[in-house]
């Protein structure tokens, strides 16, 4: 990535903290007119037709999905309008096998490692994903490369199918969304451009997202990596509600690959629903499937966690593989259970004729690496935020359970490292349980409370005080000691004292804040050896890189 001069938003509430070194009003305002604020979804001139239409649709990303949109329910959203663009497209998705991910967390990375294990071995690869962090295109990677579609094809294949969505907008009264135009035109683009195989990702639960047009006579693999409690009230409001919906990927003979684990009466359910679709089942987390992470070392430049692998299953399929030594860029536990996911993909693609070798999965492991998950800035891109000699990690995680995972992450890689947070969320997430997880999982210096716009809009965005009025009460909840901006002790702080307590502040500009965090760090810590983590959504890791890109 090319580090650049960084964007600097004006706080509206600016004020000089107390206790920091203050950036001069004036400083910020001469970067701001010397810069064009822009926004995650600006694209290149090429896709301008394309990106005025498509926001013309309704976005749901933007707005939030409605209660009961995602379950197969008559509040459930409308399949039947996609299968009938589909047809007026000609059913490109019935010219390509395909593996379909569903999952609360996990499925965008696990779609990551298949796409490049099957990359690995040579075949043409479609795989379509979201949400996306810098460009509408990176939802969409093609060929065995691997790289996002052209903006230059993108918009040629649009003005090819414009004619046709014009007129199935207008015959459906206007009701088709900005992800099923999406995901019809990947398809379009998949089945265009002759590719081996797709990878899909399933964007709301899976019964009724877009995507579940796939037939079973298409369908390579369904997959379902984890169930959480993300999105509950378009879900059906519980874990069973969620588990039946996102279910409905599996089809009617094809096999299942479970990610997991998954409590027993989840698991239950989702082998029910194999069971009654005659569909074979693999389990990344059944006994004789281990993995074992060994250590964090350097690996192209990058931190990587050493892992062996040990697949052998013996239920609906004979499937067997070793690889020692395994180096993924990917950090986490949770990446590892990915990664033997992706593995268990490519075992159950082998075991239908597929050409598939060890060496192929493991290149693929091992080459896989995604903006936004455990991404660890370089020392120049810090140095273009202003947080020069600064560690800085980027972390899309926005639930509780992938805030344990981040801290568990950061706990393997860092041991005993000071942190300092900079946080936004959108509005429909638990922000009561993400700051239960982080203020009880490591040595936290000060949390700074901001914001980023969702999906280019505000209407999901959640206030840099509403945050901090739940890590107040999260903190009163686990009896940790903080200090907010909202006390008066915090006020009478001189800028060369610092309490020992963590630092809890709401601020609007996330890269203002990221600067402040970064004060507090080398005050506390005298070198700066403490670690900036930026988390709470994809859509601030995006505003930190696309300022990067400026």
């Amino acid at each position: 990535m090319r580090a650049l001069k960084p964007l600097i938003q004006l706080p509206r509430n600016f004020s000089n903290k107390p206790f920091l070194s203050p950036v001069h009003r004036g400083d910020i305002t001469r970067m701001l007119v010397s810069k064009r604020c822009i926004s995650t979804y600006t694209e290149e001139p090429d896709m301008r037709d394309f990106m005025e239409y498509m926001e013309s649709l309704k976005n749901y990303e933007k707005s939030g999905v409605p209660k009961g949109a995602g379950t197969d329910s008559d509040e459930g959203f409308d399949l039947g309008r996609m299968r009938r663009l589909m047809d007026r497209l000609g059913n490109p998705q019935s010219k390509f096998k395909a593996v379909h991910i569903a999952g609360t967390k996990g499925k965008g990375s696990t779609a990551a490692f298949v796409s490049n294990i099957l990359r690995a071995e040579g075949y043409s690869v479609g795989c379509y994903t979201s949400p996306h962090i810098l460009s509408i295109r990176e939802r969409m990677s093609l060929g065995k490369s691997g790289q996002p579609v052209s903006a230059k094809a993108l918009n040629c294949l649009f003005h090819e199918v414009k004619q046709t969505l014009d007129q199935a907008i207008e015959d459906e009264n206007g009701c088709l969304s900005h992800f099923e135009v999406l995901t019809a035109m990947a398809f379009t683009l998949f089945a265009k451009e002759n590719v081996d195989i797709s990878v899909v990702e399933a964007g709301l639960g899976g019964s009724r997202d877009a995507t579940n047009i796939i037939s079973h006579t298409g369908l390579a693999a369904s997959v379902i990596t984890t169930i959480g409690e993300e999105h509950l009230a378009a879900l059906g409001g519980s874990l069973k509600s969620i588990a039946l919906a996102k279910s409905g990927i599996i089809k009617q003979g094809r096999p299942l690959v479970l990610g997991g684990p998954f409590l027993p009466h989840i698991e239950a359910i989702l082998r029910d629903k194999a069971s009654s679709m005659s569909s074979p089942v693999i389990s990344a987390s059944d006994t004789g499937i281990g993995s074992i992470m060994k250590e964090v070392i350097v690996y192209k430049g990058r931190p990587c966690q050493s892992c062996d692998m040990r697949i052998q299953a013996e239920g609906d399929f004979k499937l067997f593989t070793e690889l020692f030594d395994v180096n993924l860029s990917m950090l986490g536990r949770h990446q590892l259970q990915n990664a033997v996911t992706a593995a268990c993909v490519a075992l159950c693609l082998r075991d239908q004729g597929w050409r598939l070798s060890d060496e192929s999965i493991r290149a693929g492991l091992e080459n896989t690496y995604l903006l936004g998950r455990s991404q660890f800035l370089s020392a120049k891109e810090a140095e273009a935020l202003g947080l020069s000699g600064a560690t800085v990690l980027l972390d899309g995680a926005h639930t509780k359970e992938s805030a344990k995972a981040l801290m568990d992450m950061i706990q393997m890689t860092y041991p005993d490292t000071p942190l300092a947070l900079v946080v936004a969320m959108a509005n429909d997430k638990d922000h009561l349980g993400f700051a239960r997880e982080l203020l009880s999982g490591m040595q936290l210096e000060a949390v700074y409370l901001t914001e980023a716009d969702i999906a280019g809009g505000k209407s999901r965005t959640t206030s840099p005080s509403l945050l901090r009025d739940c890590w107040i009460r999260a903190s009163k909840e686990l009896d940790i000691n903080i200090l907010h901006d909202e006390m008066a002790e915090y006020q009478e702080l001189s800028k060369d004292q610092l309490s020992p307590a963590i630092i809890l502040a709401a601020e609007n500009s996330p890269l203002f804040s990221m600067r402040m965090v970064n004060q507090i760090l080398r005050k506390r810590t005298g070198d700066g050896s403490g670690i900036i983590v930026v988390t709470g959504s994809l859509h601030i890791v995006s505003l930190v890189l696309a300022s990067l890109q400026l």
